[in-house]
């Protein structure tokens, strides 16, 4: 989801690598579970998010949305999944009674990256601060790949550049296609990457899994995302 911002504004005015510290670590968060609360439908999930959530639950794509864990949504003109807030505090549905997330250890990328974003440019992504975003005020220093906790971090960066250069390349199509093509297209990417399950029984082996199938959109979409 792209955001027309002023960077400036809403950081500490620095871009950080994965291997760079910053003013990120909430220790343990002490109870505080501000973030996962009135985010309306903003936490929007990619295909690893979804992957990652069935290898923890054992829910696939279409149990998810049955039992209304996620939703759908539109996203710079395609439809993409979103985690569901539940009750009147609007909190996420999988934060559990003591308002702690019970999907801790697989929970999606945004999830792992907050109060950290990411801009990206031709050649790549960095990571800035966002400093008015996290309730913790007194947050230390730690290396920003020891805060995602991503055992396949490499894998992961490079997934991400890609699949965020193929829904930029596919929002500039969609004011070429017509409405039938449009509709389309927006099926085919939910069903190629979210609907379809993985057999990847790991997240290296899923990686290499999604690329193939990006290997194929390219071939069928008639267009190189790399």
């Amino acid at each position: 989801m792209k955001r027309n911002i002023d960077i400036n504004q809403i950081s500490d005015g620095k871009l950080y690598t994965s291997n760079d510290m910053a003013k990120i670590d909430c220790h343990g968060c002490k109870d505080c579970s501000d973030c996962c609360h009135g985010m309306g439908n903003s936490i929007i999930l990619d295909p690893a998010d979804i992957y990652r959530i069935f290898l923890g639950t054992g829910k696939d794509f279409a149990t998810l949305l049955q039992e209304e864990k996620i939703g759908l949504k539109i996203v710079d003109g395609l439809i993409l999944p979103h985690l569901n807030l539940s009750g009147k505090e609007e909190g996420c549905s999988y934060l559990n009674d003591q308002g702690r997330c019970s999907i801790h250890a697989y929970r999606p990328g945004i999830c792992r990256l907050f109060p950290l974003g990411r801009i990206y440019g031709e050649s790549g992504f960095q990571y800035f601060l966002q400093i008015h975003e996290c309730s913790m005020k007194n947050r230390s220093k730690m290396k920003i790949k020891k805060w995602l906790e991503m055992p396949h971090l490499i894998e992961y960066e490079q997934y991400i550049l890609l699949w965020h250069k193929f829904l930029m390349a596919c929002e500039e199509e969609l004011s070429q296609l017509s409405e039938q093509e449009h509709q389309i297209l927006t099926t085919y990417i939910l069903r190629t990457f979210y609907q379809t399950p993985y057999e990847a029984k790991e997240e290296r082996t899923f990686y290499r899994e999604f690329d193939s199938r990006m290997k194929l959109a390219e071939q069928t979409l008639g267009v190189v995302f790399r």
